[in-house]
């Protein structure tokens, strides 16, 4: 089992477009004003948030067609994940966040100004992804070292992988002390700005990844393995 790293990003940016489409933008005009707005609240997101992450790779104990199980770690139930880490013969858990300080601006907003709490959670929304980009490239990292190569991250909730899972994540990754993560009864994640996610390693370089070029990949501000010359594609 690897040692768990927590890490902490000051990520400077988030994609503008990915903000709009949380908010359900779909081309429509947009004044002047509104546009700044927007800004505004894109910039205060990136200065309110704290974005923080963590990881821990496990070895598979037993792999099935109904799903995983970790060393040391939670069963992961489900079809769905058991085809993602086919293959895989180490799997890494991750859990990133936003942080308490975003739940708290989020509140503030939705009492003082409904737009600017609409637009901040946008930008919210679209800046965890950036903090899971920035914590799978990690994962990626490791992998390299360990001559293994990545499948994409699978969250909780997605196809049959049910969402209590997130709760043995959460245990596994000690996020309650580590990150101030939690999971509510019904298993939601607490900051509401957290996500949780699967990544599978496998001695084989990964179709999904083989045609997928540096530079129109999500991950590429946070990668450092390029900068060796080489490629997660293998």
């Amino acid at each position: 089992m690897h040692e768990l790293e927590v890490a902490r990003w000051d990520i400077a940016s988030v994609n503008r477009a990915e903000v709009l489409r949380y908010l359900g933008h779909a081309g429509q005009e947009m004044t002047d004003a509104l546009s700044a707005r927007i800004d505004d609240g894109i910039d205060r997101c990136l200065d309110v948030c704290q974005p923080a992450g963590t990881f821990r790779i496990f070895d598979i104990g037993h792999a099935g067609d109904e799903g995983v199980t970790l060393e040391g770690g939670p069963e992961l139930r489900g079809h769905d994940i058991a085809a993602h880490l086919a293959g895989s013969t180490q799997v890494a858990l991750v859990a990133c966040t936003l942080g308490l300080a975003c739940e708290r601006e989020i509140t503030r907003l939705g009492i003082v100004s409904p737009l600017d709490q609409a637009v901040f959670d946008a930008a919210a929304s679209a800046l965890v992804e950036r903090a899971a980009d920035a914590a799978e490239a990690r994962v990626m990292e490791v992998a390299a070292q360990r001559g293994l190569f990545c499948t994409d991250r699978f969250a909780p909730g997605y196809g049959d992988l049910p969402l209590d899972v997130q709760d043995g994540i959460l245990r596994a990754l000690d996020a309650s002390k580590r990150l101030g993560m939690n999971a509510t009864p019904s298993h939601m994640l607490v900051p509401s700005k957290s996500e949780t996610a699967v990544i599978g390693l496998a001695d084989a370089p990964q179709p999904h990844r083989t045609d997928r070029m540096c530079g129109v990949c999500g991950l590429a501000d946070f990668c450092t393995i390029r900068h060796t010359g080489r490629t997660c594609r293998g």
